[in-house]
């Protein structure tokens, strides 16, 4: 068992942005009821200070108009959809990551699409009406919103424009001149609005990433933000509705982040700006079965562990399971994105979210398998998980040893692995249903919980010993806090005669 010494007084490094966005499927899915019920339940317990997602301009949004009077092409906007989503947004406590895209039919220069719903991703034919959209758009919103409102919300232009999925060809220059209309466009409104790109799938750092940032130097281009996505899988192999995937050994997809921010730190202009992951996530595809599993709860515990220390804030991708990339799913359990599963069943995932979200404070211990930190009120807590396929172990155990100087502490435990909150397991067992019923659902929620254990314990010479375990690919949160025991006169506990 490997022992822990930690040091009350130590500050150890630790950047946690758990909470900072998390990202979500097109925008028009935000009028269902169920996507805003699965949002509420990830901001009652997560709390995400923003939420980025495609389709803003897509054709669904109903934002962009054309009309023709005497003869002459105009057009005109409509904001009742997007009015809808970003109030019911705020009123959850979250506020737009605004992702300038994709591309409206009647403006789009050609006809390739995107998705089950079929976003526009060509350039537009008049870069002009273009701008003129995203003007338009954002003196809206700074009306309807405030302008001091609206000056905090990043505008990011575009989504992968380094893959010919998302952008026709991948032209790279034709990128780099919608970016430099965009920004011009978003700083004639407010040139304290917040712009940046380029928002790029990781792998093309080397090209892309000084291509963009080149670019942005040589043209004295306005550039308040730079962002990059982060997925950390083989290429999936299909079969039938699903992709299966080989995951990244955690130094390796750390190291391409590493690279990445060495290409940016080289870049004096550029080197002190914030640097946004702007999706993150284990696997890039939204038919993966490693997202529902414990496996990726307990990667993605490394990731958190780690990510905040080569960017500024990240976004997982996604929130919940109403997401239509491919179509409607079939199942609940379908290999979605979300931390949520339709129906209102949380993953094993969004228990470490949830946990770290717990980790504020000072951090006085972190390594590969777990993460003390000291809160503003001298509560410890932290969070220690177990990637089997990293450790080797079925049971990975640890002892911390706490310099303490009080007298009787409990200590609570949060416990998420394959045997004790396992809702796919659940489902499993209950025959795969495609269409659980209520009770069902109830049941598979009941299976979605951690595991709490409490433990009263007292220090020996000053020191408080604290065994953490965690089982195949578990996840565990723990918490110390004083607690005296203080029995009502003639009480005594476990006696019963």
């Amino acid at each position: 068992m490997k022992e822990i010494r930690v040091e009350m007084g130590a500050d150890v490094p630790f950047h946690n942005n758990v909470d900072y966005c998390v990202g979500t499927g097109r925008m028009g899915l935000a009028l269902h009821k169920e996507y805003l019920d699965q949002l509420a339940l990830v901001q009652k317990t997560i709390g995400f200070s923003y939420i980025r997602g495609h389709g803003l301009f897509c054709d669904d949004m109903a934002i962009y108009h054309e009309y023709e009077e005497d003869g002459v092409r105009k057009a005109e906007y409509n904001f009742t959809y997007l009015d809808r989503v970003f109030d019911s947004y705020l009123d959850l406590g979250i506020r737009p990551f605004l992702e300038l895209g994709f591309m409206p039919d009647k403006m789009a220069s050609g006809t390739q699409t995107q998705f089950y719903w079929k976003g526009n991703v060509t350039p537009p034919k008049e870069y002009d009406w273009w701008c003129h959209l995203v003007q338009a758009t954002l003196r809206h919103l700074m009306a309807r919103y405030g302008e001091d409102e609206v000056l905090s919300w990043p505008i990011e232009v575009w989504n992968e424009p380094n893959l010919t999925g998302f952008w026709e060809h991948a032209d790279m220059e034709e990128y780099f001149k919608l970016y430099e209309r965009t920004a011009y466009a978003v700083k004639e409104v407010h040139e304290d609005l917040q712009v940046g790109g380029p928002a790029i799938c990781g792998g093309s750092d080397e090209k892309w990433m000084k291509g963009f940032l080149t670019h942005c130097r040589e043209k004295k281009l306005p550039l308040d933000f730079i962002s990059r996505h982060h997925y950390t899988i083989e290429l999936p192999k299909p079969d039938g509705h699903y992709g299966y995937t080989e995951l990244y050994k955690s130094e390796y997809a750390f190291s391409t982040l590493r690279d990445c921010r060495k290409i940016i730190e080289s870049y004096e202009e550029f080197k002190n700006l914030p640097f946004y992951i702007t999706e993150f996530n284990s696997a890039y595809i939204p038919n993966a079965p490693i997202h529902d599993t414990n496996e990726n709860a307990a990667y993605l515990a490394r990731m958190l562990s780690e990510i905040g220390d080569y960017c500024t804030g990240y976004s997982y991708w996604t929130f919940g399971d109403v997401f239509e990339e491919q179509g409607v799913p079939f199942t609940p359990f379908h290999g979605g994105f979300g931390l949520v599963a339709n129906g209102g069943i949380t993953k094993p995932t969004f228990w470490t979210f949830a946990f770290f979200k717990k980790l504020k404070g000072r951090c006085l211990y972190r390594d590969e398998h777990v993460v003390v930190v000291q809160k503003d009120d001298g509560t410890i807590c932290g969070v220690a998980w177990n990637l089997c396929r990293e450790t080797g172990c079925e049971e990975w155990e640890c002892k911390l040893c706490l310099p303490v100087d009080q007298a009787e502490y409990c200590c609570v435990k949060k416990t998420v692995d394959e045997m004790v909150c396992n809702p796919l397991k659940a489902w499993h067992d209950l025959g795969e249903p495609a269409n659980p019923g209520r009770e069902q659902i109830e049941l598979i929620s009941e299976a979605a919980k951690p595991l709490v254990t409490t433990e009263h314990l007292v220090p020996a010479d000053g020191t408080l010993d604290i065994t953490l375990s965690a089982g195949k690919n578990g996840v565990v949160y723990f918490e110390i806090s004083e607690a005296v025991i203080k029995s009502d006169r003639g009480f005594v506990y476990g006696r019963t005669e």
